[in-house]
């Protein structure tokens, strides 16, 4: 028999990992250590969505909470950009360093202030593995042009495209690109040519796509998750519910010994 290959998926979720992730990470491990094998994170830093990357801190003195994220390059990146192109405003860092004392304490703001990177993806990815909550996994990216090109065809998907001198992640429809504004306000525009290399997948079509390139045999789904991945798609995965946590989308401000 093959090793055990057991996966988790998520998007980037705070430049301080969400404690949802985090609890992720710790059922996987801990299954690691019953059942032997790997653990692989499938980041999926192709999503948009700019309210992905929020990082939720409480106060050390008061308890009210704070939402932080990312400053952005631009409008057009800020809304529509994948994570992985999402550019850093170039003050964000410094600025951001001034506000943390309110939320954290020295060691963890030293440990932010040694990660450089250009893009949200990037830096999320660096910041998780200073904090050594990767130490030991895998991290398959769904931007990966490899991944997407030995991926399965998905009926839904979204494809990245040249738009007004930004790279976008706009839904495939018919033949439209469309861009959601919000509400039922959309940005659509006839569809070019595009090849595997520039799609990802929709929510609904995820676990497929991912499975056909990671071939997982165990899967750690969060509540509420397997009910839009369709595990019965997946017949071949067992799927293994993380751990139950307090505060789940709060940033994890702990540093693993």
């Amino acid at each position: 028999m093959n090793a055990p290959v057991i996966c988790f998926g998520q998007q980037l979720c705070g430049f301080f990992p969400k404690r949802f992730f985090v609890a992720k990470i710790r059922t996987a491990r801990r299954l690691q250590s019953e059942l032997g094998g790997e653990i692989v994170f499938f980041c999926h830093d192709s999503d948009h969505d700019p309210r992905e990357t929020h990082t939720l801190l409480p106060h050390r003195k008061t308890g009210e909470p704070a939402l932080l994220n990312f400053a952005f390059k631009n409008r057009i990146q800020r809304k529509f950009s994948p994570q992985y192109l999402k550019q850093i405003a170039g003050d964000w860092q410094k600025k951001t360093i001034l506000q943390l004392p309110n939320y954290v304490g020295h060691p963890l703001i030293h440990l932010f202030e040694s990660v450089s990177a250009p893009t949200v993806a990037d830096f999320c990815l660096e910041m998780y593995r200073v904090l050594g909550w990767l130490d030991g996994i895998r991290v398959v990216r769904s931007s990966d042009p490899a991944v997407r090109r030995a991926a399965c065809d998905v009926p839904e998907f979204y494809v990245d495209v040249p738009y007004e001198g930004e790279t976008v992640r706009a839904r495939r429809i018919n033949d439209t690109f469309q861009l959601h504004e919000g509400g039922n306000a959309y940005r659509t525009w006839p569809a070019t040519s595009f090849g595997k290399e520039q799609i990802s997948p929709t929510r609904d079509s995820r676990l497929r796509w991912m499975q056909s390139v990671l071939h997982c045999t165990h899967y750690v789904a969060g509540p509420g998750e397997k009910a839009y991945l369709h595990p019965e798609q997946t017949p071949e995965i067992t799927f293994i519910d993380r751990e139950t946590i307090d505060r789940s989308d709060e940033a994890c401000t702990e540093i693993p010994s």
